[in-house]
């Protein structure tokens, strides 16, 4: 009978020791979720220049045409209800001006940077969390796009092509993309 007793007091005390560590096992697990339930998100949006004026074929810095500066105010509006917080272009007038009205719009000052010598790992870290939108050229901005994904997933932009636009979206580090058209 001694035995039994002892048997059942030691069955008692497996139990509730038992208990007592999945119960805080559990309870720190649950802590440390609750520590880390935001993830983090950046959004790059990228988009090439509005169609440039084209009547000097030898001036490498051309400004918009008639129809560049109806496309520049229309992705001003395709990107009003979007919160930015930055907005990049490379030292062209021509993307100068596709950023400038979104840029008034939403009293964001362009940065300027070269494409060629970004770091894109320090480029994506000062970024991070942010909603990003990045002017750039047909070879540029489906190469940045790639350079943002990891991976070489998207050729150079036909030369007709104005109105594309890139989104690449990094959740804790991984990197998701879609391409849209916006005509």
């Amino acid at each position: 009978m001694t035995s039994t007793i002892k048997l059942k007091n030691l069955f008692k005390v497996f139990i509730f020791s038992f208990s007592f560590l999945l119960f805080f096992s559990c309870k720190d697990s649950a802590d440390k979720r609750n520590l880390n339930t935001e993830p983090v998100i950046t959004t790059f949006y990228l988009i090439r220049h509005a169609e440039k004026d084209r009547e000097d074929p030898n001036n490498p810095d051309p400004e918009l045409n008639q129809d560049g500066l109806t496309r520049a105010l229309k992705w001003a509006e395709v990107f009003n209800p979007i919160m930015l917080d930055a907005i990049y272009s490379t030292n062209y007038e021509r993307t100068s001006m596709t950023a400038a009205p979104t840029s008034v719009k939403k009293d964001i000052n362009i940065q300027y940077h070269d494409p060629s010598t970004l770091d894109i790992e320090e480029f994506k870290l000062q970024n991070q969390g942010l909603n990003v939108l990045i002017v750039g050229h047909s070879n540029t901005t489906p190469m940045l796009v790639n350079r943002l994904l990891g991976i070489e997933k998207y050729n150079q932009m036909d030369d007709a092509d104005n109105s594309s636009m890139y989104i690449v979206r990094i959740i804790d580090g991984e990197a998701t993309d879609i391409l849209l058209n916006m005509h």
